[in-house]
Formats: structure tokens, sequence, C-alpha cells
């Protein structure tokens, strides 16, 4: 299994949607924001609105990852992204990465397409093992990541340095069996 097809995940509050060149300049506007510069980590190139117009064209392309939108279901409005990459076929295990522009946010839908793509990751695709990275001073992303069953498994102490300040990693994980089980108790 891979992640060559690409789904549309429909929640209550949000829908996640394979990307189109067209949302870059959403995303851009969403990449910019403070608080997404301040919790995502530092991207490996240089970000101009040409390389994100064609990064988001060629997203549906790629088996060996997952990228979607997220969009508030209300409206239609997109709000941010969720990706599953790393792909690691031997272990059947990814790593997790998502962020929400200002009018995703304390509403909920982080949570929720958090929870379909992951819930994707192991019904569909098979997988065992989901893994992501937060910075430890980000409490609305662990509790979202918490609320989906991730679990810490353990802290890079003052991994990052972010505006002058010494910022620790926390690593966390859910797995396949983990999520099933919480799932049928929901």
């Amino acid at each position: 299994m891979d992640f060559s097809v690409k789904p549309v995940l429909t929640g209550d509050k949000t829908v996640l949607r394979p990307f189109t060149a067209a949302d870059a300049d959403t995303m851009w506007e969403i990449v910019n924001d403070p608080e997404v510069v301040r919790f995502t980590f530092e991207p490996t190139s240089e970000l101009t609105l040409d390389r994100l117009r064609s990064w988001y064209g060629v997203r549906t392309a790629d088996p060996d990852r997952l990228d979607l939108a997220v969009t508030d279901r209300a409206t239609g409005e997109l709000v941010g992204e969720v990706v599953l990459y790393e792909w690691d076929p031997a272990a059947r295990s990814c790593t997790f990465r998502t962020l929400l522009g200002p009018r995703g946010r304390d509403r909920g839908l982080g949570s929720e397409a958090t929870r379909l793509i992951v819930g994707h990751a192991f019904g569909q695709v098979g997988l065992h093992r989901v893994q992501l990275e937060v910075y430890a001073d980000n409490p609305r992303a662990r509790r979202a990541y918490e609320k989906a069953g991730f679990v810490v498994e353990g802290v890079r102490r003052e991994a990052a340095l972010r505006g002058g300040t010494r910022v620790d990693e926390v690593l966390m994980a859910v797995l396949g069996h983990e999520w099933r089980a919480r799932e049928r108790r929901r």
C-alpha cells in the first residue's frame, strides 16, 4: 500500500481534499501567518509564492506522501493542510504534520482533520505507526494530537533555536492497534 490514492475525507466540521495549484495563494497567506511561522519547522528552501504554486500543483502525483487541504465544511474555505510523509514501507510508518491558519483555529477543525487523516492512514493505507514532532511551547497542537491518541515518546531538549530562545522538540506517535482500540471506545 502507498499514498497514490488521494482521497476526499469528510467529517462533521471539515473536508480534507487534494490540493490544486489554485490553493497556493491562500496557503501563501497561511504559511506567512505569525503563529504558523512560530510553530512550524524551518523550510528546507526559501519559500516564494511561485514555489508554492508549483508545490501544490504537483502534490497529487506523489505516491510516497499524502498532502490534503483542510477546508471548513460549512463554507468550503481553505484553512490549512494535513500531511503524511517520510513513508517507510518496511516499517509501515510515516510522519504526520499539520498547520492551520487563523481562520481554522480554536473551532475543533484541527482535531477533526488530524483524526480523519490518521484514521485513513491506519484504516485504508494499513500503516502500523504514525509519528510527529511538535515544539514544546505549542500547547494547542499538543492537545489536538493527544485527543487523537498520540502519546509522548521523548523530548529533544533545547533542540531548536526559535526567535532567540531554545525550545524542546516533543516526539509523539500513535500505533494502529492503539488507534483502533480508541476508535471502538468513541
